[in-house]
């Protein structure tokens, strides 16, 4: 079975922006709230990081428990991993997620400046400086039959679609309007000439586009 690359939940505003403005170690997403943006995975029953048994169902809780469903790789980009531009200052940063990042599999980080591999819990990350295609070539490997998650940021995701590489994507359009930041699409109409797209809006508030290859 041919090993996909999916985008899952990616979630952007109603003016197409991933991310905001400014990012800092104190704000990954620069002007932007993610408590905001996300609030539509954050309130179900599947969301990872709930302290009760509480949450909703439906069709937000099923994106979230399908996060990680058949998932051996992820290919980020090197500012969703952290704050720093150019070459690495130390070793110190290692993302935003604690001792326990949510992703369960290698992580290949991509950059243009190099860095060892480091493993937390049970996670990888693999400093790689390559186009879309090698990078995900890399992924596929170490995936191990699995599929590739790509993770973002709006950047990365752009630099795979132009590449032809996606197979499918999931991206939460949240009603908020940002303003600044940086794109993923001045509209999801752009990616027509490549995708089948389902459109279905949910009582959080969120529309969920469903993009599969023609």
């Amino acid at each position: 079975m041919r090993q996909l690359l999916r985008v899952q939940n990616f979630t952007v505003s109603s003016d197409g922006f991933g991310t905001g403005e400014h990012q800092s170690e104190e704000r990954p997403f620069g002007h932007a709230e993610p408590e905001e943006l996300f609030a539509w995975a954050g309130a179900t029953a599947s969301w990872p990081n709930r302290a009760d048994a509480e949450g909703s169902r439906g069709l937000d809780d099923y994106f979230t428990r399908d996060y990680g469903r058949n998932i051996g790789a992820e290919i980020m980009g090197r500012n969703k991993f952290g704050p720093q531009r150019g070459p690495w200052p130390d070793h110190a940063w290692q993302g935003w997620w604690g001792d326990e990042p949510p992703f369960h599999t290698p992580v290949f980080v991509m950059t243009h400046h190099e860095r060892p591999s480091f493993t937390l819990s049970d996670t990888t990350f693999h400093f790689v400086d390559g186009d879309p295609a090698a990078v995900l070539a890399q992924a596929r490997e170490a995936a191990r039959g699995k599929d590739v998650r790509l993770g973002g940021g709006p950047t990365v995701l752009r630099e795979f679609l132009d590449a032809d590489l996606v197979d499918s994507l999931h991206v939460a359009v949240h009603p908020v309007k940002l303003g600044a930041g940086v794109r993923l699409w001045e509209s999801p109409d752009e990616l027509l000439d490549r995708f089948h797209l389902d459109v279905v809006p949910s009582p959080s508030g969120v529309t969920h586009h469903v993009f599969w290859r023609r």
